[in-house]
């Protein structure tokens, strides 16, 4: 019998985006991006720097700018979509 394939889609929350999604990340690019995790309440001048409104918010940096902005938790498909844009 086979299985229906909604049965492995994990959906990402704000209680599970970081460890699930973001730790993926890290570990599907390694070596080729650097993933960081930036707590807005302890740095607000960072956070307003780059206008951060919601959380989470996704930036990709390349060459010291913001080249993509990702608000909200979404899909890593959506993610590898936008780090795979700028990564060569």
């Amino acid at each position: 019998m086979q299985k229906n394939m909604a049965e492995n889609i994990l959906a990402a929350t704000d209680g599970n985006f970081e460890n699930e999604v973001l730790s993926e990340i890290a570990n599907d690019y390694a070596g080729k991006i650097k993933v960081m995790k930036l707590n807005v309440d302890e740095a607000m001048n960072s956070a307003s720097r780059y206008n951060i409104r919601g959380i989470p918010t996704i930036l990709v940096f390349k060459d010291g700018q913001v080249v993509e902005q990702i608000v909200g938790a979404v899909a890593k498909d959506q993610i590898t979509k936008a780090v795979d844009r700028h990564v060569g």
